[in-house]
C-alpha cells in the first residue's frame, strides 16, 4: 500500500521555520496502531490523517506515542494540503473533529483556522506545583484542557527551563507559558512531554485558551502573538466569543511516499 505524505511548516512564511506537521491523505480509515506507528516514524510534533474529498473531510491527529483532541498547525497544514495538493483553486475546507466541527479558509496570503475557545477557570491552588515544574512560579495560573501559566515579562517566557519529568507528572497534556510582548500582544511557549513533546513549536490548539484571556485582560478582540520557541511562529488571532479564528502562513517542506506492507 503506497500512502501520499506530506510536510508543512505551519505559522510560518519561509521553511525551517513554524511548526512542522506531516500530513496522510487516506481513502478510507486504517487502524489505530498502523496510524500510531506512522505518527511515531515520522516522528514529528503531529502527524494528520484526513479521509474525505469535495471540501468536506474527517481529521484525527497523532503526535509520535498519543492521539490528541484537537491541534492547531496539524490542521492549518491540512487545510493548506487540500487547497494546494488536492482540490486545487478551494478556498475553505470543512473538517469533522473530535473536537467537533472545524473550518480553514483562505484569507490572503493567509490560513486561518475557526477552533473553539476554550476559556481557562482558575486554578491558583496549584500554583505550587506549576513552579516546581517550570522553575519559576507564575503570577496567575489557569486550567483549561492546558495549564495557562501568566508571567510578567516576555523575558521569563523565554528564560524557562522546565524539568519535563516534572511538568509530564502535572494532569494536563500540557503547559502553556505566556506574557506581554515586546513587539506583540502576547508571546508564549508550550511544553508537552506528556504528549511526547518536550517543547512545540508552535501550537494552535494553545491559543483557543490564549485568545479569549488576552483579549479580556488587553479589551480587544484582534490579537497579534508570536510564539518564542526556538524555530517561531507568528499568529493572527481573534476572539469571536464561543469560537476564535487563528491565522497563518504555512508552506511545503517535503512530499512524498509512505510503503506499508
Amino acid at each position: 500500500m503506497k500512502l501520499r505524505l506530506f510536510q508543512i511548516d505551519a505559522f510560518a512564511s519561509r521553511v525551517f521555520a513554524g511548526n512542522p506537521a506531516a500530513v496522510v491523505p487516506l481513502e478510507r480509515w486504517l487502524d489505530d496502531a498502523t496510524l500510531q506507528a506512522i505518527a511515531a516514524e515520522n516522528n514529528l510534533a503531529e502527524t494528520a490523517f484526513i479521509v474525505g474529498g469535495s471540501g468536506e473531510y474527517e481529521i484525527r491527529w497523532m503526535t509520535p506515542t498519543v492521539e490528541v483532541d484537537l491541534c492547531g498547525h496539524a490542521t492549518l497544514a491540512s487545510g493548506w494540503v487540500v487547497m494546494n495538493e488536492l482540490e486545487p483553486g478551494r478556498r475553505e475546507v470543512s473538517f469533522r473533529s473530535k473536537s467537533g466541527p472545524l473550518r480553514v479558509a483562505a484569507r490572503g496570503e493567509r490560513l486561518a483556522l475557526d477552533f473553539p475557545a476554550r476559556p481557562g477557570e482558575p486554578a491558583d491552588a496549584e500554583r505550587g506545583l506549576l513552579a516546581d515544574a517550570l522553575g519559576h512560579a507564575p503570577s496567575a495560573l489557569l486550567r483549561a484542557r492546558d495549564y495557562l501559566a501568566v508571567f510578567e515579562t516576555e523575558q521569563e517566557v523565554r528564560g524557562l527551563r522546565p524539568e519535563m519529568a516534572k511538568t509530564a507528572a502535572l494532569p494536563s497534556l500540557g503547559v502553556i507559558a505566556t506574557a506581554p510582548g515586546r513587539d506583540c500582544d502576547f508571546v508564549s511557549r508550550f511544553f508537552a512531554p506528556q504528549g511526547g513533546i518536550d517543547e512545540d513549536p508552535v501550537t494552535g490548539s494553545a491559543h483557543c485558551t490564549l485568545v479569549p484571556y488576552w483579549s479580556r485582560r488587553l479589551g480587544k478582540t484582534s490579537l497579534f502573538a508570536r510564539q518564542v520557541s526556538r524555530r517561531g511562529g507568528e499568529l493572527w488571532c481573534e476572539d469571536r466569543g464561543e469560537r476564535v479564528a487563528i491565522a497563518g502562513h504555512a508552506v511545503k517542506f517535503l512530499e512524498g511516499v509512505i510503503e506499508l506492507p
